[in-house]
């Protein structure tokens, strides 16, 4: 049986997340609840824990969604200041948990942590992320109870994650043909890993079409243990990505790990600043493709609110 658990963030729990937000100079969202469920695919013998953000009030329409899809060592509870953001401003958002390259990777003897980083980058658990989200997706889509708009779905990740999103996305790797989600309508690539190993990166990600939105920083440098890629390797895959349209917004300074829910890495100051920019941009940017409005033309306003934490923003 399913186990289900229902975070009611109210009272008490909402007093104490606002008190965190504050204390980390992010704008504190309106009211959301999140639920945690534990899914298992079947088909696959794979557990699939997620975690869904919603707001607390009930929406008179079908929801929007965006499906959220971690790094690598992250789970379901991670960015949870875009989920709560998004669920604050009226879209759901369904955080995924990759097991084979979640949390876990992070206990155990550490002598043996390189060899389980290169076991979670093994072509099979990045076609096993895929199919995680794909299942996720099906399974809320078909919840009873649930209103969700089919027709205003996004994908969106973070590094490793990034990566999943891509292949969704339409990304034309070899190997990997048929995993293009056509459901998805818009998608954001938040440090996004060059694809090594591929002998034309470049096509794969032209074949890459809906509207997406590009995050980065100037020191946004992936360093783990047989892995190293330099900040522009972000900008570089933007540029080949054959999007229309496409956004970048590079940040002055931080870190890859910025982006994630931890507090003072990329700078004490700079990290609340970047991830209050962040969530704010990824909600603008869904809910302009979602209107059917132009993105760059709607993130505007955006980038004069935060045009001194940008080295570069680019719309192509």
């Amino acid at each position: 049986m399913t186990m289900r658990r229902r975070l009611l963030l109210q009272a008490g729990l909402a007093g104490l997340g606002a008190l965190a937000l504050a204390r980390q100079g992010l704008a504190q969202p309106a009211p959301w609840r999140a639920e945690e469920f534990d899914w298992h695919d079947g088909g696959r013998d794979r557990s699939v824990p997620v975690r869904l953000y919603t707001p607390s009030a009930e929406a008179p329409s079908a929801l929007p969604l965006l499906v959220f899809s971690h790094g690598i060592g992250g789970s379901r509870r991670g960015y949870s200041y875009i989920g709560q953001h998004l669920a604050g401003r009226g879209i759901a958002s369904l955080h995924v948990q990759h097991v084979g390259s979640d949390r876990a990777l992070w206990f155990g003897n550490l002598l043996s942590l390189p060899g389980r980083l290169r076991q979670a980058a093994d072509p099979s658990e990045a076609l096993a992320r895929v199919h995680d989200v794909r299942f996720a997706l099906d399974r809320l889509l078909a919840e009873p109870g649930r209103r969700f708009d089919a027709q205003r779905l996004a994908v969106a990740g973070h590094s490793y994650g990034a990566n999943t999103s891509l292949l969704l996305a339409g990304a034309a790797l070899p190997g990997y043909e048929g995993l293009h989600e056509a459901r998805f309508k818009a998608a954001v690539f938040i440090s996004a890993p060059p694809l090594h190993g591929v002998a034309r990166p470049e096509a794969a990600l032209a074949a890459v079409r809906l509207p997406s939105l590009h995050v980065s920083c100037t020191e946004d440098v992936i360093r783990v243990p047989g892995y190293y890629s330099e900040a522009s390797e972000r900008v570089r895959l933007f540029e080949q990505t054959g999007s229309a349209p496409k956004l970048l917004a590079l940040f002055e300074g931080g870190s890859h790990s910025v982006f994630t829910d931890r507090p003072g890495t990329g700078g004490v100051v700079a990290n609340p600043r970047i991830k209050a920019a962040t969530q704010a941009l990824v909600g603008d940017f869904v809910q302009a493709v979602f209107d059917g409005a132009a993105p760059a033309e709607a993130l505007a306003p955006w980038r004069a609110a935060h045009a001194g934490l940008l080295a570069d923003f680019r719309s192509a």
